[in-house]
Formats: C-alpha cells, sequence, structure tokens
C-alpha cells in the first residue's frame, strides 16, 4: 500500500524534475539567443567591410576618371564627395557662340580641341603617390586547395576573401610548404592585381609570404582576423586602386620596402602592416627579408 509519505515523496521528485527541465531549457534559450546575437554581429561586421571595400574601389574609379574627392572633416577618403570636372564643358560652351558666328570656312575646331585637353589636365585630379596605400591586402582563407594539374610547382586555391565568391588563385608554393599546412589556413591577399593565367589557370590575387631563396612562409593574419578583414599599414592612408595598371609597375615600386622586422612582423619601410583593432600581419621564423 502506498502511504501518504510516499506520495508527497513522489510529488517532491516530480516538481524537482520539473524545476530541472525548465533551468535547462532556460539555459539552452540563453545559448541560442547568445549564439545568434554573435552571429548577426560577424554577419554586420561582414556587411561592413564589404560596403568599405566597395566604397574604396569607387574612390579609385572615380580617382581614376578624374572625379576630384573633396575630404570631409573627420572623414575617409572613401567618404568624401566626388566633384565632376566640368570646366572642359564650359570651356566649349563659351567657345560655341563665337565659333557658330564665324563663316564655315573659318571654323577651325582642330585648333580648338588642344585648349580644352589642356583645361582638361588642369582639372583632372592628381597622381596618387605611389605607396602601400594602393595595394589593395585582404586577411582570406584557404577554402580549397590542390595541386595545379599542369604544373607540379604550382597550388590551386580557392580563397574567401569576404566576397560574394572565392578567389581563384595560383601559387608557386609547392616547394616550400606542404599541402595539409595550406588547408584551411588564413591568409593575407594582395586583391588588386591584374588577372594573369598560369598555366591555363586565371589567378586572381596573390598570397603574401616573408621570402628568401632557401625558404618561403605564408604570412599570418592575427588572431581574430576574418575573411574579408582590411589590411592597414601605419602612417600610410589606404586608398588602393580598384584594379592595378602593370605599366605604372606600383607594386613593383613598392616591393622592395615590403620586409619583415627582427620581430617577425611585415612592414613597410619600417611601419607595421596590421588589421585594426586586431594585430600585425607576421611571419613565423623568417626575420628581415623580404615580403613578396
Amino acid at each position: 500500500m502506498v502511504t501518504i509519505e510516499q506520495v508527497v515523496e513522489n510529488n517532491k521528485r516530480s516538481l524537482d524534475i520539473i524545476q530541472s527541465l525548465k533551468n535547462e531549457l532556460s539555459a539552452i534559450r540563453h545559448e541560442l539567443i547568445a549564439r545568434k546575437k554573435k552571429e548577426l554581429i560577424a554577419e554586420n561586421a561582414a556587411l561592413q567591410k564589404q560596403v568599405e571595400i566597395a566604397r574604396s574601389q569607387l574612390v579609385a574609379l572615380e580617382i581614376k576618371n578624374g572625379k576630384k574627392q573633396i575630404p570631409v572633416p573627420g572623414a575617409s577618403v572613401a567618404q568624401c564627395s566626388e566633384v565632376s570636372t566640368d570646366k572642359p564643358q564650359a570651356a566649349k560652351a563659351e567657345e560655341t557662340p563665337a565659333t557658330a558666328k564665324a563663316p564655315a570656312k573659318e571654323k577651325k575646331p582642330k585648333k580648338e580641341k588642344p585648349a580644352a585637353s589642356e583645361n582638361n589636365k588642369k582639372d583632372a585630379a592628381p597622381e596618387l603617390p605611389i605607396d602601400v596605400g594602393r595595394l589593395d591586402m585582404r586577411v582570406g582563407k584557404i577554402v580549397e586547395v590542390s595541386r595545379h594539374p599542369d604544373a607540379d610547382s604550382l597550388y590551386l586555391e580557392k580563397i574567401d576573401c569576404g566576397e560574394a565568391q572565392p578567389r581563384t588563385v595560383v601559387s608557386g608554393l609547392v616547394k616550400y610548404v606542404p599541402l595539409e599546412e595550406m588547408q584551411n589556413r588564413m591568409v593575407v591577399v594582395l586583391c588588386n592585381l591584374k588577372p594573369a593565367k598560369m598555366r591555363g589557370v586565371t589567378s586572381e590575387a596573390m598570397v603574401m609570404c616573408a621570402s628568401t631563396p632557401e625558404k618561403v612562409e605564408v604570412l599570418s593574419p592575427p588572431a581574430g582576423a576574418v575573411p574579408g578583414d582590411l589590411v592597414h599599414c601605419e602612417g600610410y592612408q589606404r586608398q588602393p586602386d580598384a584594379q592595378m595598371n602593370p605599366k605604372k609597375k606600383i607594386f613593383e615600386t613598392c616591393a622592395p620596402d615590403l620586409k619583415t622586422n627582427d620581430q617577425l612582423v611585415a612592414c613597410y619601410k619600417g611601419a607595421a602592416l596590421h588589421v585594426p583593432g586586431k594585430g600585425n600581419v607576421v611571419a613565423q621564423t623568417l626575420k628581415n627579408v623580404q615580403v613578396k
């Protein structure tokens, strides 16, 4: 026969189980909320980076096409307002009535064009200095890597740079870095080189490395960096070309001054390459060597 004490005990045990389940459900709910919040923060940060990249590319294109950039106090170059170069058109508008009055045989448009050309030159935006600020270096993650089918010394990689699609990159690292060390590796990628075919495959970027004739090490972004993070250099404004013109040899001019220091930090003219708020770009063991 079941006694009253047993009923009370069973009831108490049931209440304890119910309370325990409530506590577990509450903990799970809080965990899910925290995880979702973290995902939304990461997604928002990635979107902000994409906006900054797109804005930088737009400014570079505007500068390339002769649009002046007016700096706004407290804003970066990418947030500047554009000013169109309308003076040549105004000059042409002023010349039109004069030429309209002249007889048809006396019109000499060919002589007037050089004057318009000179105005264009005066109004065109000045050429940016050639320094590390022209290089579009970003954090990437190798999401897929294999040996190049037609070249024993080359890797064929897919690298997530925080864009809609991974970039295809061909790297001559087979002799220096084992395949398993390339898998899922965080890297620093130079993204605004002109795409070039390497053994039949178009390479859309370059993996940055510390290098000697005998040894090559892939540079590592700081801990906490994510694909799409922009790499800056202390003391230089980041204003990369949308795509560097090979004839201007921008990277070739910067390359001799890209080196690691005695603390393994990648630098340009001694100024550290870094991801703001996260840390410096570093090599593993190679000090005071070229970065390329």
